[in-house]
């Protein structure tokens, strides 16, 4: 049996391809279908089967997009309500479906939805080699690597209902499926759909390690549920779009061509007004940027964080300095379910040399610095006349932050341009990402801001105070 995994880092999604070595499996399938297509052609396999353990409510599904193109088998939970009844097969807790060589049993594992499924896969035939006893388990959002998927996303009414299932659920896999089960959960590495803030990376873990840290196992009912359910990460707005497009079924996105715009349409897009989202480095966009866009630099998180802080449905313009950056971004917002957009332009230097833009005063520029440098500065000027914006979210500030800095996690930031301090603002998140967003968000509102460009690490050594609340 071979294992091949599929990473979308900047949703903290995997999803998984099972084969036997001439028949394959896919469980949670991302948007695009065309990666699982061409792995299964590179191992020689044919996918004759595409599992859902639930409706995704942080992307949009590939799995009936996949299914269609392979010509293969759409198993869901049985007792969800979709519009494309007639083409998948709905399966129970306690089924089992046999893929060439695999045995797939679905397992009830409510929880982190009303209607949720893990999946145990292993080989049906005894093999001979060292192999052929493996088995593993896909949990989705259940049983995750240290933690558990959240229960809150279809309501606060439900919440507590599902913490209760959820903690039941990932006691009974844990019970029932022998310590050496390698766990292949869909959520968890770095997803808003788990628990707790988890790292983004790092190897899927066993039963037996789950055992002695899963918070499920290592917790009784009443204290998980409260654990569960307290200071929960925030939820992204566009979270709220993706179960109904799941629902209603998918299919693969569709990329067609958009205008270019030239830097007078840029100018008039953002009075209608649209979204211009500019995907240079952070860098780039500090030392020259056309006043009221929006720095979202490309990379991973670049899907997350536009459909956090873009209204949904919202006209976009995305920047770029190629082509090929384009192409990746329109790639990655695919993956929630954003493939239309109003135009693209880019920022040649020598175009911007010729144009009126930089006689329209549209162009601004702000600077870059280290925590070393705040620290620097916290030093000679004191903390009475410094404002420091740590834009990270609240259980990061929580487990420490610079004394005398406001909090305002970046997702928030698009409301608050009434209550923040005008003039010279410090802004700094955990890495530099959230704080160009939030930079740039700051410049097109005529603060001065000073992004901090370096990690956190530096920070709990640069001699700047720290607490904790």
């Amino acid at each position: 049996m071979t294992v091949v995994t599929f990473d979308a880092p900047g949703l903290g999604d995997r999803s998984y391809l099972i084969s036997d070595g001439e028949v394959s499996v896919v469980v949670d399938a991302q948007r695009d279908p065309s990666a699982y297509l061409q792995e299964a052609e590179k191992l020689g396999v044919t996918i004759v089967a595409v599992l859902e353990t639930h409706i995704h409510n942080d992307y949009v599904s590939g799995g009936l997009a996949l299914a269609r193109a392979a010509a293969a088998t759409y198993v869901i939970p049985a007792g969800e309500a979709v519009e494309f009844v007639n083409e998948c097969r709905a399966l129970e807790g306690g089924e089992t479906i046999s893929v060439g060589e695999l045995e797939i049993k679905a397992i009830s594992t409510n929880g982190h939805t009303n209607h949720h499924l893990a999946y145990l896969v292993g080989m049906n035939v005894p093999r001979d080699d060292e192999q052929g006893g493996d088995q593993v388990v896909c949990t989705g959002g259940s049983l995750l690597v240290n933690a558990t998927g959240r229960t809150d996303l279809l309501g606060d009414a439900l919440a507590e209902q599902l913490a209760r299932s959820q903690w039941r659920s990932v006691r009974h896999l844990l019970k029932t499926l022998t310590a050496e089960t390698v766990i292949l959960p869909t959520h968890g590495f770095g997803s808003f759909c788990s628990a707790r803030l988890t790292p983004g990376a790092g190897p899927a873990g066993t039963v037996g390690q789950e055992r002695s840290q899963n918070p499920a196992a290592v917790l009784d009912e009443e204290h998980f549920v409260a654990a569960v359910l307290d200071d929960l990460p925030p939820i992204p707005a566009y979270y709220r779009h993706m179960a109904p497009l799941n629902r209603k079924g998918a299919t693969a996105p569709v990329f067609r061509p958009v205008e270019v715009l030239d830097f007078d349409g840029l100018e008039t897009a953002v009075e209608v007004p649209r979204w211009i989202v500019d995907l240079r480095h952070k860098r780039a966009f500090a030392g020259a940027h056309l006043l009221g866009n929006l720095n979202i630099e490309l990379g991973s998180n670049l899907a997350t964080y536009l459909g956090w802080l873009v209204p949904w449905g919202s006209e976009i313009v995305l920047l770029a300095e190629h082509e090929a950056e384009v192409a990746e971004a329109r790639r990655l917002i695919s993956q929630i379910g954003w493939d239309d957009l109003y135009g693209v332009a880019f920022w040649p230097t020598d175009t911007i040399a010729r144009s009126s833009v930089l006689t329209s005063g549209r162009v601004l520029s702000y600077p870059v610095a280290s925590f070393s440098d705040l620290a620097v500065a916290w030093r000679a000027h004191g903390p009475s006349e410094m404002r420091v914006l740590d834009v990270r979210h609240r259980q990061e500030w929580k487990a420490g932050h610079i004394a005398g800095a406001s909090n305002r996690p970046v997702q928030e930031l698009a409301g608050s341009k009434s209550d923040l301090p005008t003039g010279q603002i410090w802004v700094h998140c955990a890495g530099g990402f959230r704080a160009a967003l939030a930079a740039s968000l700051l410049s097109s509102w005529g603060a001065s801001p000073i992004l901090v460009d370096d990690s956190w690490e530096n920070a709990l050594v640069s001699g700047l105070p720290m607490t904790e609340n």
